[in-house]
């Protein structure tokens, strides 16, 4: 017998891929070999592989719960010629090490790593999904499932303003990057458990899929220099060109300043009344509005003054002011040290 065709390729595939979308190489070694085997030939892949007329045979039982016993099975069968193994969607934990140990040194079976499908961009949103529902299904987390889109939003507008905190920070040396990804977790986590509270609606359900087409028509409609045919090769023309967009989506807005939240934090709130009148050409007069209102002491306008200040300078007055306090509490007397906050005993 030819050594060369006494080999042992694991098949290894995404599960957030469809079954037997398989790389050409993989259907090569598939079809070419003198065994196909599967822990159970009627999971996804196994059975999507026998639907296309490979023959797949299940390997004894009592194997699947050892990896030794299973290396030890799958290299006597490659001994005798070509063999795939189409991997589990758990990855066949410790089978890697144990057809190590198992290999023997001399006359061995070619062992091959054979990358059926990978994982494309964004796939493991799939798995985030997958578990949210779980949560929120019968059987899953009794709090999960009593939430409700008004218990959880006080949630979403904490866990923004905590993200906020960490991406201001994340260009410094000693950014804990780790963290910032983590607080962006758990903002994701908000909107994936809105959508599903959205999903169980009797009369006007939407679910995550929905969110998701929307959010891709929109920025495509409002990205026409990138998706069609529009010139705006600098960020001004592209400002300008989406403002036009936006006002064409919201025509019952009637002035500059509707649709802007009231429940917004006041100085974000004053920003973004500051952009807006702004781009409406109102610049003037907002100035000559803050002054009058200064002239008259009050204390409101103060803070408006500093904001569009700050606005004139391009900075962001909330960002600015987080980040002052930031430094207070490092510098303040008796300021706890970044490293030596106490524990919960002693808390």
């Amino acid at each position: 017998m030819d050594p060369q065709h006494r080999a042992l390729s694991l098949l290894l595939s995404s599960p957030r891929v469809a079954p037997g979308l398989l790389s050409a190489s993989a259907w090569d070694a598939l079809r070419a070999a003198d065994e196909v085997l599967a822990a159970d030939p009627d999971a996804a892949q196994p059975a999507a592989v026998a639907a296309s007329g490979v023959s797949v045979t299940a390997v004894p039982a009592g194997l699947t719960g050892s990896p030794q016993a299973l290396a030890r099975h799958l290299l006597a069968r490659a001994a005798r010629g070509p063999v795939v193994w189409v991997g589990s969607p758990d990855g066949d934990p410790g089978l890697a090490e144990a057809l190590a140990v198992e290999l023997p040194d001399e006359d061995a079976p070619e062992l091959e790593l054979l990358v059926g499908s990978w994982d494309t961009p964004g796939a493991r949103l799939l798995d985030a999904v997958a578990v949210m529902d779980r949560l929120r299904s019968p059987g899953g987390c009794p709090w999960d499932a009593r939430q409700t889109h008004e218990s959880l939003t006080p949630y979403l507008v904490e866990e923004a303003h905590e993200a906020a905190e960490a991406l201001e920070v994340l260009d410094r040396p000693d950014a804990d990057r780790d963290h910032a990804a983590e607080e962006l977790g758990d903002v994701l986590l908000q909107v994936l458990f809105h959508a599903r509270v959205a999903a169980e609606h009797e009369g006007d359900p939407f679910d995550i899929d929905d969110v998701a087409a929307g959010l891709v028509e929109k920025l495509v409609r409002r990205h026409p220099h990138v998706f069609a045919d529009v010139d705006a090769s600098t960020p001004e023309a592209v400002e300008a060109n989406w403002e036009q967009i936006k006002a064409a989506e919201k025509p019952h807005r009637q002035g500059p300043l509707d649709g802007i939240p009231a429940g917004m934090p006041e100085l974000a709130r004053a920003a973004k009344v500051a952009s807006r009148l702004r781009r409406a050409g109102q610049a003037e007069w907002l100035r000559e509005w803050v002054d009058a209102r200064l002239a008259r002491q009050d204390p409101g306008a103060l803070l408006l003054d500093a904001v569009l200040d700050l606005h004139d300078t391009g900075s962001d007055a909330a960002a600015a002011l987080r980040s002052t306090l930031r430094e207070l509490a490092v510098e303040a007397p008796g300021a706890t040290v970044p490293g030596d906050v106490p524990g919960p005993a002693t808390q």
